[in-house]
């Protein structure tokens, strides 16, 4: 499941890619597929309910049918002002950005730990995500197990 801001709005969205075919599912809606190629650098061909579509990709902007959306993903491990200065205060949760294995755990509880120190290491859609502590502390408690599988969202540690 992925995070995606269109024109400001939050919208998670559940992506398979089968060759040309993409198959979707936006929040709580049916599974829907398309058909998409890429005809020139930043404009695609969409085939989806039967209808055919133009989408021109610039930057952070994409076109459809004569309408445009400002697009982004945003990254859980980007740093953000507003976001890490509330985290940085009291106890802080190290949960599970997406949805995958945890293949090394770096802290053991009891452990005092630096801002920015690595913590776990999960991986995901085959790539290593290492979780960090915001702010030093000590780790209070640590669910997360070498080998086991996590979703998104789960509480993996604890540091007060």
């Amino acid at each position: 499941m992925i995070l995606v801001l269109l024109d400001g709005r939050e919208i998670r969205l559940d992506l398979k890619q089968d060759g040309e075919t993409c198959r979707f599912r936006i929040e709580s809606q049916e599974e829907r597929a398309a058909d998409i190629r890429q005809v020139e650098p930043g404009v695609y061909s969409v085939l989806l309910g039967g209808r055919s579509y133009q989408a021109v990709v610039a930057g952070n902007s994409i076109s459809v049918g004569g309408r445009s959306f400002d697009v982004d993903i945003p990254d859980p491990r980007r740093w953000k002002r507003e976001r890490n200065h509330r985290e940085g205060e009291g106890r802080q949760n190290i949960v599970a950005s997406m949805p995958g294995k945890v293949i090394r755990v770096l802290v053991s509880p009891g452990d005092e730990v630096k801002a920015g120190q690595g913590l776990i290491v999960v991986e995901a859609m085959k790539m290593q995500n290492e979780m960090k502590a915001l702010r030093a502390g000590r780790v209070t408690t640590l669910a997360a197990v070498t080998g086991s599988t996590v979703n998104a969202g789960e509480i993996l540690a604890t540091i007060e």
